[in-house]
């Protein structure tokens, strides 16, 4: 990857000025958004492209020039008007009326090889009508962050926006939490959805069911087509709402992955994972951990993630009510429970090894693995790791042999819950075939990655940049992300 700076020409050769944008979102009238122009900036350094998803749009990643993306995303050439929503939100518990889009906008919107409509929304692109006093830009630190957790959780199997690209702008930011002054940087999201939760909450709180419903519409006419035909289609949106979310919430769970912010505002209406904050890894198994120093009373802590999600769809209720008949609703909110419970086992057992494991002790083996992570607390993403670094066919030999190579676990006899759960492990794999041992494998290390962004890990690739202006760690660690290393 190469850096660039400022482009002199502007000609309307650029591919991302000539993609066809739609205005499905625009089109809705101006009781959604307000029209806002970009910032300027002084500068502008290409830091990220991400290539991997220009085919998408029917772009050459050999062809679309490190320019390009500095004249459409750096200097918003060509593209008008850009629309900063208007949304609302429950914030730690609190209704906030004053929110919507304070630092960023929909660029635009383009419908991609598989149909389907993306948003291309910036992160750190000036002052809107909502940035309630703020500067409306993006930290460069914010914005690596951002990159690579939307990375690692892609390629985890979690559904989740992602960074197209992020620019280095030139400005001093000062920030309370950040030694200041520090570097600014403007980033382009591309996600299934700029709605949330909190774009509904916003038409509920000026009591206007008619935007509601003109919303509710779009939003099955765009992201639940499947739905458009069908006389109940608005409780059928809301059932798969439930289950998209319960999903996304196992995704994160099973990655060992902490959000940090779960405001309504910060729920898209698509049942996708977006916008990466004070986001974290857990180190070990804690669902008492904690990513956000702000949230001092532990709401959003990693085993609460479940529940909040749940309730942000409860409250999602008040809203559509207007158009969904409550009691319905509620019957199809009962559902988050199983639908969250057959996602987490799958891909817990996954990371166990089996790929299609429908064998009665399944559930054992779950609930003993985690039992054992909680009480030894080693390092969770390391366990899985190990077991598939050392996985043999000799664990079919003996209890004894199960992960006897790791020096993570503990001796035999040590840890009673460790020996239960060898024993297990060992009788499951001697009810397969002798043949299935290479599937095991195999699903254990795609499973497994040995990368994982915990702390310590972005901090050093952080520090790189910050007092080296050393990018190599940062793409480096994005290789091995993209590469499940």
């Amino acid at each position: 990857m190469t850096l660039a700076e400022t482009p002199n020409d502007k000609n309307s050769s650029n591919p991302f000025l000539t993609l066809n944008y739609e205005t499905a979102l625009e089109s809705l009238g101006g009781d959604y958004y307000d029209e806002v122009a970009a910032a300027e900036f002084p500068q502008h350094l290409l830091r990220w492209r991400n290539d991997e998803l220009l085919p998408r749009f029917g772009l050459d990643p050999q062809v679309v020039k490190d320019e390009d993306f500095i004249a459409a995303f750096g200097q918003f050439q060509g593209r008008k008007p850009l629309l900063a929503l208007r949304y609302h939100g429950y914030q730690f518990g609190e209704y906030n009326g004053q929110l919507g889009d304070g630092r960023g906008f929909l660029y635009g919107q383009v419908r991609a090889n598989d149909g389907e409509l993306y948003d291309f929304g910036t992160k750190g692109s000036g002052r809107t009508p909502y940035s309630r006093g703020g500067d409306g830009m993006l930290t460069l630190k914010g914005g690596v962050r951002e990159v690579l957790a939307a990375e690692a959780l892609h390629y985890l199997g979690v559904r989740t926006s992602r960074c197209l690209s992020m620019i280095e702008t030139g400005l001093p930011l000062w920030r309370g939490d950040e030694p200041s002054p520090t570097r600014s940087s403007v980033m382009i999201r591309m996600s299934s959805s700029h709605i949330r939760f909190g774009t509904f909450e916003r038409l509920h709180y000026f009591q206007r069911p008619d935007l509601t419903k003109k919303l509710l519409d779009h939003v099955i006419e765009q992201y639940y087509r499947h739905l458009n035909a069908e006389e109940d289609k608005y409780i059928l949106f809301y059932a798969e709402l439930v289950k998209r979310v319960a999903e996304l919430v196992a995704q994160w769970m099973a990655a060992g992955f902490c959000h940090a912010v779960l405001n309504t505002d910060n729920m898209s209406i698509t049942g996708e994972s977006f916008d990466y904050g004070p986001y974290a890894f857990i180190p070990s198994y804690n669902p008492s951990f904690i990513a956000a120093y702000f949230d001092y009373y532990g709401r959003y802590c990693y085993g609460n993630q479940p529940s909040i999600c749940k309730l942000n769809l409860q409250m999602l209720q008040e809203p559509l009510k207007a158009i969904i008949d409550k009691g319905e609703m509620e019957a199809r909110l009962e559902m988050f429970d199983e639908h969250y419970q057959a996602e987490y086992s799958s891909l817990m057992l996954k990371k166990l090894g089996f790929s299609e494991l429908s064998h009665p002790q399944a559930a054992e083996l779950l609930n003993l693995t985690v039992e054992f992570l909680k009480d030894s607390q080693v390092g969770y993403h390391q366990f899985f790791y190990e077991m598939a670094r050392t996985f043999s066919s000799k664990w079919r030999d003996e209890p004894g042999f199960v992960m006897n190579n790791s020096d993570i676990v503990p001796v035999p006899g040590a840890s009673g819950i460790f020996d239960d759960w060898c024993i297990l492990y060992h009788q499951i794999l001697n009810d397969f075939d002798s043949d299935r041992t290479n599937i095991i494998s195999q699903t254990l290390a795609v499973n497994n990655p040995k990368t994982v962004l915990l702390r310590p890990v972005i901090e050093a690739t952080w520090e790189a940049i910050a007092q080296e202006d050393n990018w190599q760690p940062f793409y480096e660690l994005i290789q091995q992300i993209q590469s499940k290393k």
